[in-house]
């Protein structure tokens, strides 16, 4: 029975990490695309690049919310002291990650609102 938890386990964290990367790939496709059709030919105002950059961030946001859950099943079940440990420092290390990165859209999302424009 514990093996057939671990198989299930190490398959949806196996899915979570595809779904992590395809979420920063698609964003980092769209934010590219954005960037090209505005910024290349100088249209655009820093305001649109504050929302590509917020887009982008999000998406990136996003993946490392997935990533955090793909490895937190990789070491549901059974785990050791060792494993525990470098599940802490990975999951630590994407959670300051993200909480800078959240705070930076923050940042740029009430510099679009003071501009007057919605976001």
């Amino acid at each position: 029975m514990e093996e057939l938890v671990k198989t299930a386990a190490y398959y949806v964290a196996l899915a979570a990490e595809a779904a992590a990367v395809l979420i920063i790939v698609i964003g980092a496709l769209r934010a590219l695309s954005r960037f090209f059709t505005c910024a290349v030919p100088r249209r655009c105002a820093h305001n649109e690049m504050l929302r590509i950059r917020i887009q982008l961030g999000n998406a990136l946001s996003l993946g490392l919310e997935f990533l955090i859950g793909a490895d937190i099943l990789k070491t549901a079940v059974a785990p050791s002291w060792t494993d525990l440990g470098q599940l802490a420092a990975i999951v630590g290390i994407r959670i300051v990650l993200n909480f800078f990165l959240m705070r930076e859209i923050e940042h740029e999302q009430d510099e679009i609102r003071e501009s007057g424009q919605s976001v």
